[in-house]
């Protein structure tokens, strides 16, 4: 009796405490309403219009007042044509898009920790993630100009006799996503290189001294003393990046490809967010279009699932 009643105690002096923190930070608090309302809107409200991937919804219907077709056209999808087509590019582009871009800002921020003139690596920080503020809409008209059969590209490369004849590389599909891979590296590395350049900021400079006095050169500091600094940082945006990569091109393919009006670059084109636009939304197939969604949200959350399970597993780092 007299042990539940201290534990009672405690969980009452807890949530004292929390009201009173919560009482001393009020103006911070406050702050915090803005955001809870844009997730609480833009987030959680909208799950009720998943019921429509099981209707035929159609305009002017109330949201759950449609005919209910149950798992249709979920079979439309997975029985269409370009269904492993759609499912091959954007896995696909996401690997790619993994093993090619997500270590750049790592590698960036390892290299701009070893620069020790401050003022060009000043320099070199700005100008890399001066990118990140220009639109895709800018980006996919520089890259649709520079590689043109008349770009610069094109110029330079039939200029030292690499090419005989001009190349529409974007018109041809082998080289599309390199296009998508080289430009998204350029429009990120430098944005995603802050926060691992923060991370290795907060490492203890004394690791270093000590290696140093130890007699380890720099690639030993830099592999065991930066690296496995940063490592819960880089395990973290690994696995939000996992979770997010399935939707995290379609803007730029769209841009890329003309709103998709280039067909010649379909075959690798095609992702399950175009399709979404293309198909669904496009021809006014809502109910059609919020299937593939939710079929896309399920399997990211099963990789972000997957992902923090194997690291949490392997490193001890994890999301939750």
């Amino acid at each position: 009796m007299q042990q539940t009643d201290t534990v009672h105690y405690i969980r009452k002096k807890t949530f004292k405490q929390h009201l009173y923190g919560f009482y001393i930070q009020w103006d911070f608090q406050i702050m915090v309403i803005p955001g809870i309302i844009l997730v609480i809107v833009f987030s959680y409200l909208p799950l009720y219009g998943l019921v429509m991937a099981f209707q035929d919804f159609r305009l002017g219907d109330a949201i759950g007042g449609s005919s209910w077709v149950g798992f249709e056209h979920f079979r439309l999808f997975f029985n269409s044509p370009n269904f492993w087509v759609i499912l091959r590019n954007t896995f696909a582009i996401s690997i790619l898009k993994l093993i090619f871009v997500f270590p750049m800002p790592i590698l960036l921020a390892l290299m701009l920790n070893e620069v020790r003139n401050i003022a060009f690596k000043r320099v070199v920080q700005t100008i890399s993630y001066l990118p990140h503020f220009i639109s895709w809409v800018v980006v996919a008209g520089i890259a649709l100009d520079l590689m043109s059969p008349h770009g610069s590209v094109n110029s330079i490369l039939l200029t030292l006799n690499i090419i005989d004849s001009p190349v529409t590389f974007m018109g041809e599909a082998d080289y599309f996503w390199s296009i998508l891979v080289l430009s998204d590296i350029w429009k990120g590395i430098g944005w995603g290189a802050i926060i691992y350049i923060a991370a290795i900021s907060a490492i203890n400079p004394e690791l270093y001294q000590a290696a140093g006095i130890d007699g380890a050169g720099r690639f030993r500091m830099l592999w065991h003393i930066t690296l496995a600094g940063i490592k819960p940082t880089i395990i973290i945006m690994l696995i939000l990046t996992v979770g997010s990569m399935l939707q995290s091109s379609f803007e730029q393919i769209l841009l890329l490809t003309n709103n998709l009006g280039n067909a010649m670059v379909f075959e690798r084109a095609e992702i399950i967010d175009t399709h979404i636009f293309r198909v669904g939304l496009m021809q006014m197939r809502y109910s059609y279009a919020t299937a593939i969604g939710l079929f896309r949200s399920v399997v990211s959350v099963s990789l972000l699932l997957a992902v923090n399970f194997f690291t949490k597993k392997l490193f001890d780092e994890s999301l939750f």
